[in-house]
C-alpha cells in the first residue's frame, strides 16, 4: 500500500473515531509456497476508545472466590472435549419460518445459527429465544442474518426496506448511514437477532451482483476510502443498536467472479494491496469485532480458496494486520470449494487449521443432521492425526466467547 493511501486510511479512521463513537458437560448426540515476501501495513491494536470495540469484550484473567490463583477462560476451555469445542464452531442454517427444526444442533452445542427465508413469522423471538434456553453450559448461539440492503435481504418485514450499499455510499453522509444502521440494529435485536454479516467492504463499482460478479453493488463505492468510510458507518450504527457486525469479505472480491457459483480470484495481491484491501485495514484498525473471509484465491499470494489459506487468515489477517477477533468462513459449500472436490467436513478442518473461528455451510434440512456430525467427526480425527491442535480449537471457541461476553470465571 501506497504512503499516500496510508494516510487516507489513517485520516478515515480518525473521522471515524470520533463521529461514529456510540457506543458443561459432554453432550451426546444422537445422530447417525510460504506466502510472499511482499507485506501489508501492520496495524497497532486498537485503542480502548475505539467505538467498534466495545462490540467485544476482553476475557481477561479474574480472580477465583479465594484470591490464591487466577482463572482464564481459556483455562477452562482446555478442560472441555474436543467434540464440545468443535460443536462451537458451526454455524447452523435455518429457515427463519422453522427454526425449531435445528433445535437437536443448537442442544448439541453448536455456536451459531444463520437464519434464511424472505420474511419473519410472528413467533421468531419466542423461537430465537427457546434456542438460548436450550444451549449447553447457558452460552445462546449467535443468531445471524445476511441484512445488507438491497439485493441482500432476509427479514425485511422485520426491518423495512434497505437500500443498497451502493445507494447509502452515494447519498448519505456516515452520520446518516450510521444512524439508519442503528435503527436497523434495534429492530433485528427486539426479535432476537445478535449479529449482522454486514457490512460488505469489497471495493467495486460494477453492475452485479451477478453470476459474474458477486459483489456490484453490494459495494457502497468502487473508491476504497469511501467504501471504507460508508461502510464503517454502518458497522457502528449496527453495534450501537445491539448487533455484532461482521466485515466482509477479506481480502476483497470487488469485480472478480462469483465463488458461489465456481473457483474465483481476487485482484493479484499486488494490486489489492493498494486497492481493495484499505477499507478492511481501516477496519481492523477501528477494533472492529468480527470478520468473514472470503472462498477466492489471491494470486500473488494463495492458489487456494482464501477461507482455508494461512496465508490470508493467519499470515496477512492475524499477523500481519494484527487481528485479534472473530473469524468467520464464507459458506465453505460454494462452488469455489466443491468444483475443488473439497467437501464441506474437509474445508471446515482446513479453515480452523487456517486460523478461522466459525464455519458456515449450507445443507438441507433432511441432511443437515448428517452435514454437522460429519464436520464434528473430521474435526475431531483432524486432532487425533495431530493435522489439527486442541489448543487451535481452544483459541478459536476463546475468539467466540470474546463476542459473545461469556467469561467461564463469573
Amino acid at each position: 500500500m501506497t504512503s499516500a493511501g496510508l494516510r487516507v486510511v489513517a485520516l478515515v479512521v480518525a473521522v471515524l473515531s470520533a463521529a461514529l463513537g456510540a457506543t458443561g458437560c459432554e453432550t451426546s448426540r444422537p445422530r447417525v509456497a510460504p506466502p510472499p515476501t511482499s507485506r501489508v501495513p501492520t496495524s497497532p491494536a486498537p485503542s480502548s476508545a475505539s467505538p467498534l470495540q466495545s462490540a467485544t469484550t476482553s476475557i481477561s484473567a479474574s480472580a477465583t472466590a479465594s484470591g490464591s490463583r487466577s482463572c482464564a477462560t481459556s483455562d477452562l476451555l482446555a478442560t472441555w472435549s474436543v467434540r464440545e469445542l468443535a460443536e462451537q464452531t458451526l454455524v447452523i442454517p435455518a429457515q427463519a419460518s422453522d427454526v425449531g427444526a435445528v433445535e437437536q444442533e443448537i442442544a448439541a452445542g453448536a455456536g451459531g445459527v444463520i437464519l434464511f427465508g424472505e420474511t419473519a413469522p410472528p413467533g421468531l423471538a419466542a423461537s430465537l429465544a427457546r434456542l438460548g434456553q436450550i444451549a449447553p453450559r447457558g452460552i445462546a448461539p449467535f443468531v445471524m442474518v445476511d441484512e445488507e440492503g438491497g439485493a441482500v435481504q432476509r427479514i425485511s418485514n422485520v426491518v423495512g426496506k434497505i437500500p443498497s450499499a451502493r445507494h447509502m455510499g452515494a447519498t448519505m453522509t456516515a452520520a446518516e448511514i450510521k444512524t439508519f444502521a442503528q435503527s436497523v440494529g434495534q429492530k433485528l435485536r427486539a426479535v432476537g437477532v445478535t449479529m449482522d454479516l454486514a457490512p460488505v467492504l469489497d471495493v467495486d463499482a460494477g453492475p452485479g451482483p451477478s453470476a459474474t460478479d458477486a459483489i456490484g453493488t453490494r459495494s457502497f463505492s468502487g473508491d476504497d476510502d469511501t467504501a471504507a468510510t460508508a461502510g464503517l458507518a454502518f458497522a457502528a450504527g449496527l453495534q450501537a443498536g445491539g448487533i455484532v457486525p461482521v466485515v466482509k469479505h477479506f481480502p476483497g472480491i470487488g469485480g472478480t467472479g462469483n465463488t458461489d457459483v465456481a473457483p474465483a480470484s481476487t485482484a493479484p495481491w499486488s494490486t489489492l494491496q493498494n486497492h481493495g484491501l484499505k477499507p478492511f485495514v481501516a477496519a481492523v484498525r477501528a477494533g472492529v469485532p468480527a470478520v468473514m473471509v472470503s472462498n477466492a484465491s489471491v494470486p500473488g499470494l494463495t492458489d487456494q480458496p482464501a477461507s482455508i489459506s494461512p496465508a490470508v487468515t493467519t499470515e496477512v489477517l492475524r499477523h500481519q494486520l494484527g487481528f485479534d477477533g472473530l473469524v468467520l468462513t464464507d459458506s465453505l459449500s460454494a462452488g469455489a470449494l466443491s468444483a475443488r472436490g473439497i467437501s464441506v467436513p474437509q474445508a471446515s478442518v482446513d479453515a480452523l487449521v487456517a486460523g478461522a473461528d466459525m464455519v458456515l455451510f449450507n445443507a438441507a434440512a433432511a441432511t443437515l443432521p448428517t452435514v454437522t456430525t460429519n464436520i464434528v467427526d473430521a474435526v475431531s480425527a483432524a486432532v487425533v492425526s495431530g493435522r489439527l491442535t486442541k489448543a487451535r480449537l481452544v483459541d478459536a471457541v476463546s475468539h467466540i466467547l470474546k463476542v459473545k461476553h461469556v467469561d467461564l470465571c463469573r
